[in-house]
């Protein structure tokens, strides 16, 4: 070797390319809390630069609602897909799903009706999106029973106010963020808000808490409320020969708001002395089979019809025990205190 081999550069074997190079996408976006997977996947899309019609091609499935379905069941394949290229745990996707937490049979359908009245598969709360850092649809927005916002307490929207189309983000073909309507560009953000009684807001609160509970679907009496339930647009002679996931949000909110319109219906004025009396006959904590079936029943009687029960105890007055629920639900927390001592709120007049 010469002394000008000697001070020559030396070129050595690194790895190669395929091993240097991480599996993952481009961009990787966290999800956000409450989102529903189907959100999560379209801001994802949007973010690697993919249109969401275009998206499912990369996941290996056809087109069509093929988000919207994937909330419901996420095949074993994809979801090794999306740990691998997403950088998402198990655990997060689980969380976006609608598991066996949220009663399926209240979930609005995947169809579209062409009839104002008809059903959507989601709603949104225009509000929501306009503060959300990075706009997306919670999980909670695909219940029936849902039409009110808990942050901001207006009425949930189901269709674009420009064009009255659901919302379609999975057919989406221009690279814009899920928040514009697939149809016509309307941003959702810009929707106008709709107002909704107090008294239908608390019964929609209620009734949401009472569905979250494990024993919705664990228990008889659970079943028997997710059916009566649907039973709603019967109950109040509106559209009887239809469930209440085969109806709008806004009419699903006048099924709603006909149950609260008389005195002795649903909810009352609070009253301490009601919620000392119906203290001890609620369920203790962790267990409310007993509250669940109690609802049901009640809402059997509203339709005259009989209840078929073996329990000889006392039935208690579905308003009261409504009350002594949030009143119960208010000394659990922090500002329980405080809210006591503000002075009671005027009645909401329906």
């Amino acid at each position: 070797m010469t002394a000008i081999d000697a001070h020559a550069p030396t070129i050595r074997l690194r790895e190669q390319y395929r091993d240097v190079v991480s599996d993952r996408w481009p961009v990787i976006i966290a999800p956000q809390p409450d989102e529903l997977l189907s959100s999560w996947l379209h801001r994802l899309a949007y973010a690697n630069g993919v249109t969401a019609r275009a998206f499912p091609r990369v996941l290996g499935l056809n087109p069509g609602m093929w988000s919207a379905s994937l909330d419901l069941r996420l095949p074993i394949d994809v979801e090794s897909q999306l740990r691998i290229h997403a950088g998402v745990s198990p655990c997060q996707l689980s969380a976006m799903t609608l598991s066996h937490t949220l009663p399926k049979q209240l979930l609005l359908p995947l169809r579209n009706s062409t009839r104002r009245d008809g059903p959507t598969w989601l709603q949104f709360c225009s509000r929501c999106l306009a503060e959300d850092a990075h706009p997306y649809f919670r999980r909670r927005w695909r219940l029936a029973t849902r039409i009110s916002c808990d942050r901001h307490g207006a009425r949930l929207r189901d269709r674009c106010p420009s064009c009255r189309s659901r919302i379609a983000v999975f057919d989406q073909s221009k690279l814009v963020p899920q928040q514009y309507c697939a149809r016509c560009g309307y941003d959702l953000r810009c929707a106008s808000t709709v107002s909704l009684c107090s008294a239908a807001k608390r019964l929609d609160r209620l009734i949401d808490e009472l569905c979250g509970l494990e024993a919705i679907s664990s228990s008889p009496a659970g079943g028997a409320l997710v059916r009566r339930l649907l039973n709603i647009p019967q109950l109040v002679g509106i559209y009887p020969g239809t469930i209440l996931t085969g109806l709008s949000t806004s009419t699903r909110t006048r099924c709603f708001e006909r149950l609260v319109g008389h005195p002795s219906d649903w909810l009352m004025e609070d009253h301490r002395e009601v919620v000392d009396q119906q203290r001890s006959k609620l369920p203790p904590a962790g267990g409310h089979s007993a509250l669940i079936g109690q609802l049901a029943n009640a809402l059997a009687r509203k339709a005259r019809r009989p209840v078929a029960t073996k329990d000889r105890r006392p039935i208690v007055d579905l308003s009261h025990l409504l009350n002594a629920y949030e009143q119960l639900s208010l000394y659990a927390t922090p500002t329980a205190r405080r809210m006591r001592r503000s002075p009671p709120t005027n009645r909401c007049q329906c």
